[in-house]
Parts: C-alpha cells; structure tokens; sequence
C-alpha cells in the first residue's frame, strides 16, 4: 500500500478560525476540543475580538481570516469552520478563498431546516446581539428570504458581560454558569412563547451549545448550533456511517 503524505501533522480534518479571546470555553463550546469525537486544528486569528466582529464589523480583518483559511488547507484541514456566527457576514468571501468546504456560522443550516419542517412555520435564532445581526448575515447564508424570528442577549448581564464586553480582559475571565444557563433558557423560552410557530431554533453564538440541551428542554423544540453542523460536515468527510 502507498500513502500520501506532504504535511506535518495529520488525523485533524476538521479546521477552526478563531477569535482572539480569553473567556472560559466549557466542553460543548467550538473553542473546547473536547466537544468533537475526532481530533480538530484551531488557528487563532490576532487581534480578531468580539467586539471587532460582531459591533464593529471590522472589515480590515477579512483578509487575516483568508489567510488563516488558506494556511489551514494548506495544512490538510479537510473543512473549515469558525467561532463566531457572526463571521456569516463574510461567508462568501471566505468559501471562495479556499478550494474546501468552508462553513462560518450556523445560520447556514436555516434554509435546510425550513425545508425539511415542509416550509410551515418559522425558524427561530437566538444570537449573541440582536442589534448587530443584519439581513446582510441571513443573505450570506442563503436566508434572508425566509420567516425567521430572532431573540438576542443583549439585555442578559452575565452572557454579555462574559461574550462580548469582558472578552479580551486579562483581569476578568470567569464565568458564572449558572447565571448564563438561566439567562440563556430565559431568552430561548420568550423567543417562543411570542412565536409559537418556531419548528426549531438555531443557535447563532458558538458559546451557546454548552447549554443547548437545557435550552430544548426549556423550549421543547429542535436545536441546531455550530457543533451539530460540525458534526454533520464531518461525517460527510469521513463517510463513516458510526459518527
């Protein structure tokens, strides 16, 4: 038998473009490598913080992400993803740069998921800021056309202060879990009890997923976020029916 070789490293098909952040990451989040059942190879992008992504969009960044895109493929990464939904905004850019899959949010299985709930009802987003997440986001996706409903943790204390305001604080990294997983459950169950008609709910915030199933119990409805496409993109990957 021959084999191929001509990188470094190998077994991490999955790659991720991260934020440059300090906040803890729990398992479940994307920035955990023990949220996948298979090895992934993250790549920080400096200087890249919350607040440049999801207040500012700063576009000066789009090409550090291109660059860490292609030095991932270069590294033989199979797919691409990143750790913040909001980086949806330059979905397009980032998928041309690269000749793999390159997936940035989980807004981008919304089209999906209003086709398979036969194109009835609504899809419901819960998302780091409500105020910041723009149809040029869902455009990027291939969603803007579609019924969504979105709720945002703007007003939720410890989440933003966490996520977004305290992101790059060397003197303040903690994070009460409880407090989130409340305000988290909070927001997801007024999402629907003002849209009974959601069919399911994604998670735009790649920190979320650490609390999803709280949230579906909460909610009693479907939840997707960036893990469970990962998840998905992978097992095309690697065609193994087990994963």
């Amino acid at each position: 038998m021959i084999v191929k070789g001509g990188y470094t490293n190998y077994g991490q098909e999955v790659g991720i473009l991260m934020l440059e952040t300090r906040f803890p990451r729990l398992p479940g989040d994307i920035g955990n490598a023990k949220t996948f059942p298979f090895p992934v190879m993250y790549l920080t992008i400096s200087g890249a913080s919350p607040t440049r992504i999801v207040k500012e969009r700063d576009s000066t960044l789009l090409k550090p992400f291109i660059d860490g895109a292609r030095e991932l493929e270069e590294r033989g990464v199979r797919a691409i993803t990143t750790s913040c939904g909001f980086l949806a905004l330059w979905q397009e850019e980032l998928a041309a740069a690269v000749s793999i899959p390159l997936f940035t949010s989980s807004l981008i299985q919304i089209p999906f998921l209003f086709r398979i709930f036969g194109g009835r009802g609504t899809i419901g987003v819960l998302t780091a800021r409500a105020q910041s997440l723009t149809q040029e986001h869902f455009a990027q996706c291939g969603a803007n056309k579609l019924p969504i409903v979105i709720a945002g943790m703007d007003e939720s204390p410890e989440f933003t202060r966490v996520f977004l305001e305290e992101a790059n604080s060397k003197e303040d990294c903690t994070m009460d879990t409880d407090r989130v997983r409340d305000e988290l459950i909070l927001a997801a169950g007024r999402l629907i009890d003002e849209h009974p008609d959601i069919r399911a709910v994604v998670l735009e915030c790649t920190n979320m997923p650490p609390f999803r199933k709280e949230i579906a119990n909460k909610i009693g409805k479907p939840v997707f976020d960036i893990v469970t496409l990962t998840k998905f993109i992978y097992s095309g990957l690697v065609a193994d029916w087990r994963i």
